[in-house]
């Protein structure tokens, strides 16, 4: 028969591993979870965690407010502490939770997150004139390229043409002087032929 002492003392032991297991995989919740580049239908939530925490990955849920249907996000094997929010709703509010995970299971979700998206007329009337985005540099470089194409084009045709305007000048050029011989000659030939025997034709009255 076990002495009531010493069974108190290995529960006391058992309590205390498991307590110092618990400890040891207890994930903290994600930190400053804030929400950036909000755009129309997307949006970057970011976060920070405790440093020595084992973080292999995060789960973030989204939901529109006042709606119950929630949009759950997971992955694993990461380090990353950012997650992209894709496909939103314009002029709707969300509110996003974000949890860690480790190989002992998840944290406690982080606080709550509410940011709503703007609509569509709202976006494109706070664009600055002055701000240029990337893919619209691009377009503009496209025309432009597209622009010196045709000049180069239309250059090249013009000198063609004058090329060939220039080439057909010296043509009728160098014909010139050939063409007054055959005018003289012709005209001579045209002139009164003398008689043979060195006197006018005169006609008999």
């Amino acid at each position: 028969m076990a002495k009531p002492g010493l069974s108190a003392a290995v529960m006391l032991l058992l309590l205390g591993s498991l307590s110092s297991v618990n400890a040891d995989t207890l994930l903290s919740a994600p930190l400053n979870v804030t929400i950036r580049e909000i755009e129309v239908n997307s949006a970057v939530v970011t976060w920070e965690i405790l440093e020595g925490d084992p973080v292999i990955g995060f789960a973030i849920t989204q939901q529109k407010k006042d709606v119950r249907m929630l949009r759950f996000i997971q992955e694993v094997n990461t380090t990353t502490r950012s997650c992209a929010l894709w496909d939103l709703d314009e002029d709707t509010e969300y509110i996003v939770h974000v949890q860690s995970i480790s190989m002992g299971g998840s944290s406690p979700p982080s606080e709550p997150v509410l940011f709503r998206t703007p609509k569509e007329s709202e976006k494109l009337a706070s664009k600055s004139p002055d701000e240029v985005t990337m893919e619209e540099v691009g377009q503009a470089a496209q025309l432009r390229a597209g622009e010196l194409i045709i000049i180069v084009v239309v250059l090249i045709m013009w000198a063609g043409v004058i090329a060939l305007f220039c080439r057909q000048y010296d043509i009728i050029k160098d014909n010139e002087p050939n063409n007054n011989k055959d005018k003289a000659k012709n005209s001579s030939e045209c002139s009164t032929p003398e008689h043979p025997q060195g006197g006018l034709l005169r006609s008999n009255v």
